[in-house]
């Protein structure tokens, strides 16, 4: 948001990380409302880099609003509480737990739904986790696993429909272990379900990131052939040796990931696999990294997301023998490039295809598996236009 004069005493929402994080960042800015000289960091702490950059953000928003009250949330909040607190720019800090309360912002309950932000709507259907990977330290920011019940995601849904979203994106932290904690454990292929059961109109769901493993039959059977469930699949991967995965604590194998991508594609070979893989985990040697590198070739990772491995507090992985960090710099460097060549690969494939692009503010917009399209002048925002791109230009189709 512009620091301008105009709009110095108006509350700003800082959002990083996750896409949760940007579901409840557009709650927190509308909850806000106006509420006066207040700056929200709605900071992440899933590396080191993300808690450098949540520290460059609060800097960065001190300088621009000198005299707001500026107030840090999220996981850097909870998990480097003292180290954010210290910082002669910060205020006070809000409980990731209680960021969606009104009343730890001295606001009253709004009486008005927030309004749409954007085109496609995150719904935050999921929070915390229940796993104990070894590398993670989200558990401690986000706490246990919790599911909001069909009937109030569906409620979520239907405002967001009748504000003019065309897409609807369901985000957790642990998106596949929606329902465990409910009544009858329901799977996240009953929640899918039931939205795309009550609403007709929707036109296109989006999943974000989901645990392999725990795929359900019946959502797999829908990603497979339903055609509103949009052909993008992201995997939370991490690595693709299994010793590696077994050090990580991850309940999957190399072969589990091969073969869900495999099932999928024989029925949409248009789904589009994107995947989080973590480069130089500790005790990881050459031929760990081969293996890495590999399962990009052999899943098509188009849409990847690389972490340089980094010791987080108080989890196992940091007291486990460290890969030096010029040989974590350079393989996470290598495996980006590798999901380069594959991404370059898919995105000419697209070339001289019609493709329904659900239009964006910036003049750009989503393909079905996600490609980034930037689209004609004139282009009506928050409409699905058809459209063939001709060329490729910085990595987006044009």
């Amino acid at each position: 948001m512009s620091a301008g004069s105009e709009t110095a005493a108006r509350p700003e929402v800082v959002s990083l990380g996750c896409r949760l994080n940007i579901a409840e960042s557009e709650r927190m800015q509308a909850m806000l409302g106006e509420a006066g000289d207040v700056v929200v960091v709605n900071s992440c702490a899933v590396t080191r880099e993300a808690v450098r950059q949540t520290r460059q953000a609060i800097r960065r928003a001190r300088r621009a609003r000198p005299d707001a009250r500026l107030l840090v949330t999220g996981c850097a909040a909870e998990i480097e509480r003292a180290e954010i607190a210290a910082m002669p720019e910060v205020d006070g800090l809000i409980a990731n737990s209680a960021k969606l309360d009104p009343r730890s912002w001295n606001v009253p309950v709004a009486e008005t739904p927030a309004p749409l932000t954007r085109t496609r709507a995150f719904i935050a259907v999921q929070n915390g986790c229940d796993h104990a990977c070894t590398f993670c330290v989200i558990p401690q920011g986000r706490g246990r696993s919790r599911s909001l019940g069909i009937a109030e995601v569906q409620r979520e849904v239907e405002r967001h429909l009748e504000q003019g979203a065309k897409e609807i994106v369901l985000t957790g932290v642990d998106l596949t272990s929606w329902g465990h904690d409910l009544p009858d454990s329901p799977s996240l292929g009953i929640l899918v379900e039931a939205i795309l059961n009550a609403f007709a109109e929707l036109e296109r769901l989006r999943l974000s990131s989901l645990d392999g493993i725990e795929i359900d039959e019946q959502l797999c059977e829908m990603l497979a052939g339903e055609a509103r469930i949009m052909p993008h699949l992201h995997l939370s991967l991490q690595h693709g040796d299994d010793l590696i995965l077994k050090r990580m604590k991850r309940r999957h194998s190399r072969a589990d990931a091969v073969d869900l991508a495999a099932r999928l594609k024989a029925s949409r070979p248009e789904i589009a696999i994107g995947a989080d893989l973590i480069a130089g985990f500790p005790t990881e040697t050459p031929a760990h990294h081969a293996a890495n590198l590999s399962i990009i070739n052999e899943l098509d990772i188009v849409h990847g997301h690389i972490f340089p491995y980094s010791p987080r507090p108080d989890t196992p992985a940091a007291r486990m023998p460290q890969v030096d960090r010029a040989a974590v710099k350079a393989r996470a460097a290598e495996l980006r490039d590798a999901v380069k060549a594959h991404r370059s690969g898919w995105l000419a494939g697209h070339l001289g295809t019609p493709l329904a692009v659900l239009a964006e503010r910036d003049g750009t917009g989503y393909s079905p598996s996600y490609a980034r399209v930037r689209l004609p002048e004139g282009s009506t925002v928050g409409e699905v236009h058809e459209v063939i791109p001709t060329r490729i230009e910085e990595g987006v189709l044009v």
